[in-house]
């Protein structure tokens, strides 16, 4: 993963979202040993401080726990917790924005629904 060091996410943000997506994608699974604050930090090419911000946003999370001078490790609910969490605010968002495109382009509530009913079903 490369780092979008001139977006208006902090570099920080992006590391916690990096480790996020290596759980769900079950690269690192419950109890398994994260990256260090230095590993990271040389992987990405960023000061350590910041890769430890990261690590520290996941540990306040309780996606992460602390395991005294062993380093961090992956919950056994993290990959749930995240699963849940995006599924709230990603398809909260989206269905947002759909409704509000929807109402744009005089959408009734019906067509809409059945419009989502066929994608559910593939068609």
């Amino acid at each position: 993963m490369n780092l979008n060091i001139d977006g208006t996410t902090p570099i920080y943000v992006q590391i916690a979202e990096w480790l996020r997506n290596e759980i769900l994608a079950e690269r690192l699974v419950a109890d398994s040993k994260v990256y260090s604050q230095y590993q990271l930090a040389e992987l990405f090419n960023i000061n350590p401080a910041t890769a430890g911000k990261g690590l520290t946003l996941l540990l306040e999370e309780e996606i992460l726990y602390k395991k005294r001078g062993l380093g961090m490790f992956v919950t056994a609910q993290a990959k749930e917790m995240i699963l849940q969490k995006r599924r709230g605010e990603t398809l909260q968002q989206l269905a947002r924005e759909l409704v509000v495109e929807a109402r744009r382009l005089a959408v009734t509530d019906d067509e809409l629904i059945e419009l989502v009913q066929k994608m559910q079903r593939g068609e």
